[in-house]
C-alpha cells in the first residue's frame, strides 16, 4: 500500500487527437517532482492509422485495455491518493472508479467546460462520455468498470456554462449542481457550500484545461492553429483564468481531503510544430 501513487497516462484515442499523448508526457516533465512512486500506463503512440469506430465507440478496445491496466495498477499498489497526468479525459475512468470504490463517500468536482456526458448518439469519442460512465450510464461495458458509481449529488460542475440540448438534459435529470465562471469569479463559496451540503470527507477533482480561458494558454483545444475560420462556432470554450482556478482548488483543498487530482487535454501545438521541424533539419534527421 502506498500514499500516493502518480499516473502519467498518454491515452489519446479516448479524444481521437493523436497530440495527447505528447501532451500527457510533457505535462508529466513539467509537474513538480513526485515525492512517491510513479507509473506510466502502456498507451501505443499514434501511429499514423485512423482508429476504428467499434460498436459506436472509436477505439472501444484500446481504450478499455488501458482503463483496465490503470485499475490493476491502483488495485496493486493500493494508494490512498492518485494523481493522474492525461491525455484525454478518459483516463480519469479507473481512477475514480478506484476512489469511490475505496471511499464511499466520496465527492467529485469536475472542473470542465464541457459536461462529458454524452452518448454514442451524439459522438464516438469515449472522452466526452466519462462522467456519465462514473454515475453509471452509458455504454455497458465502460459502466462495469465502475464498481461503485458516483452519486449525482457529490458530483458538482466549475466552469461549466453552456451544452447541448441533450447534455441539459441528462444534468437535470441527475439533478448535477453548476459552478459557473461568472459564479467563481469573485470567490468559492458556491462550492464550499456543496461541500458542506453533501457531507463530503474525500474529494476528487478533475481538472480539464480546455475549462481555462485560451487566450491565457494557447495549449488547448481551441487554440489549434490549424483549425479553419468558424470550426469551433457553437462549442463552449473555456471562460476561467488561471488564477481562479488555483485560488478554487487551494480553498477546496484546505475543507476537504484531496484524494484524487486528474489533469487532462493538455495540447502542445507549438511544442508538436517545432518537433515536425527538428525532424527535418540536416544532421538532426541523420540522428547527429
Amino acid at each position: 500500500m502506498t500514499d500516493t501513487l502518480r499516473l502519467v497516462f498518454p491515452q489519446w484515442q479516448g479524444g481521437g487527437l493523436p497530440l495527447y499523448h505528447l501532451g500527457a508526457l510533457l505535462l508529466a516533465w513539467l509537474a513538480p517532482e513526485a515525492t512517491g512512486p510513479v507509473l506510466e500506463i502502456d498507451v501505443p503512440p499514434p501511429s499514423g492509422a485512423e482508429l476504428p469506430v467499434e460498436g459506436g465507440i472509436r477505439a472501444r478496445r484500446a481504450v478499455l485495455a488501458q482503463a483496465d491496466a490503470a485499475m490493476a495498477a491502483l488495485r496493486q499498489h493500493q494508494p490512498a491518493r492518485v494523481v493522474v497526468l492525461g491525455g484525454d479525459c478518459g483516463v480519469d475512468l479507473a481512477p475514480f472508479a478506484y476512489l469511490a470504490d475505496r471511499y464511499d463517500d466520496l465527492a467529485v468536482l469536475w472542473v470542465d467546460a464541457h459536461p462529458d456526458v454524452m452518448g454514442m448518439a451524439q459522438t464516438p469519442n469515449a472522452h466526452a462520455m466519462v462522467l456519465a460512465q462514473l454515475l453509471g450510464e452509458g455504454d455497458a461495458e465502460f459502466v462495469a468498470r465502475v464498481p461503485r458509481h458516483l452519486v449525482p449529488g457529490r458530483v458538482m460542475y466549475a466552469g461549466l456554462y453552456d451544452m447541448s440540448p441533450v447534455e441539459r438534459a441528462t444534468l437535470d435529470r441527475l439533478g448535477a449542481q453548476v459552478a459557473t465562471p461568472g459564479d467563481l469569479r469573485e470567490g468559492s463559496g458556491i462550492v464550499l457550500d456543496w461541500l458542506r451540503d453533501a457531507g463530503a470527507r474525500h474529494l476528487a477533482i478533475h481538472l480539464d484545461l480546455d475549462v481555462l480561458d485560451p487566450a491565457q494558454l494557447r495549449s488547448l483545444y481551441f487554440s489549434r492553429p490549424d483549425a479553419p475560420p468558424g470550426a469551433f462556432d457553437g462549442i463552449p470554450q473555456g471562460r476561467m483564468k488561471i488564477d481562479e482556478v488555483v485560488r478554487l482548488l487551494s480553498e477546496v483543498a484546505a475543507k476537504v481531503p484531496v484524494v484524487g487530482l486528474g489533469i487532462t487535454e493538455f495540447l502542445p501545438w507549438d511544442a508538436a510544430t517545432l518537433r515536425d521541424m527538428l525532424r527535418k533539419l540536416p544532421l538532426l534527421n541523420a540522428g547527429g
